[in-house]
């Protein structure tokens, strides 16, 4: 027997044929550890064995990948969000416009309506006073049958106006409704003097065109004896502010005044101061 049989032997034993070994476990997230192989080589070698290790998920990173999932999450439902307010801002905004413009239509045809209407009343007042002045037109042409002078009065305080003073009264009524217009001569405005004068033209008799020499034409006569046809002033004779024409009971006709225009009016709410007989 050798003399180193009883020693043990120091041999290392042969190894098994290269193998893969899997190792995983979860540890708070999860490790996973794979060990693999080589191949197995010659029967003498020495097997080779790799260990790759994966890198453990801790809870801390675990919350940090819930965190940003959530944080993804909340950042895609802001912009939904914003897109579902933008999308009613859009809306409101194109319903407003369309408000507008159907107001704007709308006035547009109130207007329109209003300028109508307006021309339309414009051109019938035009009918209006174009009607009535051919009206006072023909009143003036038909003077043309009375007599333009020589004639006398033939007339009394409460008679009807003949002759000359009839000519007189008729272009006077023919001018009432006329503007009265300081210093206007017609023919469709006038003063208080320039009408008297006017209607007494009709007749041949050409009277002062102001109140005060108006005053003092013709004779003098007391204001409880008048005739149609005599003139009547208010003032002193010679200094007399307005005139106008007597035509019979108890009335009178005037330019009166701007707000009044050329009317007839009672003697009893106006007195005269005097009058005057020219015809």
């Amino acid at each position: 027997m050798s003399h180193t049989a009883h020693i043990p032997s120091h041999r290392k034993p042969r190894r098994s044929a290269s193998k893969m070994a899997i190792r995983a476990g979860v540890a708070g997230g999860f490790l996973s550890t794979i060990a693999m192989a080589g191949a197995a080589g010659p029967a003498n070698a020495v097997p080779v064995t790799e260990t790759i290790e994966m890198p453990l998920l801790t809870a801390d990173a675990v919350t940090a990948v819930t965190q940003a999932a959530e944080a993804t999450e909340q950042v895609a439902l802001d912009l939904e969000l914003q897109a579902q307010l933008q999308a009613q801002e859009d809306a409101a905004a194109a319903k407003a416009a369309k408000a507008a413009e159907t107001a704007k239509a709308e006035a547009d045809r109130k207007a329109e309506a209003e300028k109508k209407k307006a021309e339309e009343e414009a051109r019938k007042r035009a009918e209006a006073a174009a009607e009535e002045r051919a009206s006072r037109d023909s009143e003036r042409t038909s003077l043309s049958t009375y007599s333009s002078a020589g004639s006398s009065a033939g007339s009394t305080a409460t008679g009807t106006a003949t002759g000359s003073a009839a000519t007189v009264v008729a272009f006077l009524k023919a001018q009432l409704g006329d503007a009265y217009i300081m210093g206007a001569t017609g023919p469709n405005a006038w003063d208080c003097s320039s009408l008297v004068q006017a209607a007494y033209r009709t007749v041949g008799i050409d009277l002062p065109r102001v109140s005060q020499d108006q005053s003092l034409a013709g004779t003098q006569v007391g204001t409880s004896n008048l005739q149609i046809g005599d003139i009547l002033y208010w003032g002193g004779a010679g200094s007399a502010y307005h005139t106008g024409v007597y035509i019979g009971d108890g009335k009178y006709l005037d330019a009166a005044n701007p707000s009044k225009g050329v009317v007839i009016q009672d003697l009893s709410g106006y007195p005269a101061s005097g009058a005057v007989r020219v015809l």
